[in-house]
């Protein structure tokens, strides 16, 4: 009869359970980063940008870039708690403590089952919370206010940004910052990652901007959403940096149309 037992005294059993347990107990840090990416079917790439718009969005950082995620992942860095945070939604880890030290906490509700368990057990939250009679229904979001939407292409080049009727009126929630006064649907990657192409973003509008703040303004009649900054002269910054800031000339006509608040 065939031992089940090895040569150091341990049962198969046990070196199976072990390995499939390898990705959360023994795993760097870095490592269950990637890992949890790799399951979700996300390249760094993808990661960086919705770090990115999220935090910068809500927090107004600095975009990041793929290499910052690659640095986390091979333990040359690691992301500061909002990042954290956003890595967590991003990758669906509800239990922290189960994915990063493969225990998991005393009030977790899947206590005691195994991976397969906690999927089926998702995949049935997930069919209750579709239906209504197992669901939570939101209130519906109350409309305080509408405030004007303009389209930077339709508005580039006439010189009637915010002063003729090229505009829509919109509803804005409570979703909208209360700052804002007007919103703009860009045109154009030269804010990506920060904000994408057809994107609403919302201004408030004011005649100045401190170096750092992101704007809309008015360049000879063109309407540009950029990245004010005025440490050595004026220049107009894209988030993107495939495209070169834009240095008005002395007898530029440029104006300062509002600050991007969300």
């Amino acid at each position: 009869m065939i031992s089940d037992i090895d040569a150091k005294g341990t049962k198969k059993t046990d070196r199976k359970k072990t390995a499939e347990q390898a990705d959360t107990s023994s795993a760097s840090f870095g490592e269950r980063l990637a890992a949890l990416r790799k399951s979700r079917g996300l390249n760094q790439q993808q990661v960086a940008d919705e770090v990115s718009r999220e935090c910068a969005i809500l927090l107004g950082r600095e975009p990041i870039t793929n290499r910052a995620v690659s640095k986390w992942e091979t333990g040359d860095s690691l992301p500061d708690a909002q990042q954290f945070i956003c890595l967590m939604r991003l990758y669906g880890v509800t239990d922290i403590q189960f994915a990063f030290r493969g225990t998991p906490s005393a009030n977790d509700p899947f206590l005691g089952l195994n991976k397969l368990g906690r999927e089926r057990a998702n995949e049935y939250i997930g069919m209750l919370s579709e239906n209504p009679y197992f669901s939570v229904r939101p209130e519906k979001e109350r409309i305080f206010r509408q405030i004007p939407l303009y389209d930077l292409p339709a508005s580039a080049g006439r010189g009637v940004f915010l002063d003729g009727e090229s505009y829509t009126m919109i509803d804005a929630d409570d979703s909208v910052p209360e700052a804002a006064t007007f919103a703009v649907r860009i045109s154009g990657d030269s804010m990506a990652p920060l904000f994408v192409d057809g994107q609403i973003v919302y201004v408030h509008q004011q005649p100045e901007l401190e170096s750092g703040d992101i704007g809309i303004f008015l360049l000879n009649g063109e309407a540009y959403c950029k990245k004010f900054d005025q440490e050595n002269g004026i220049r107009l910054i894209s988030v993107n940096p495939k495209y070169a800031p834009i240095v008005p000339e002395a007898f530029s006509d440029l104006r300062i149309v509002g600050r991007v608040v969300g």
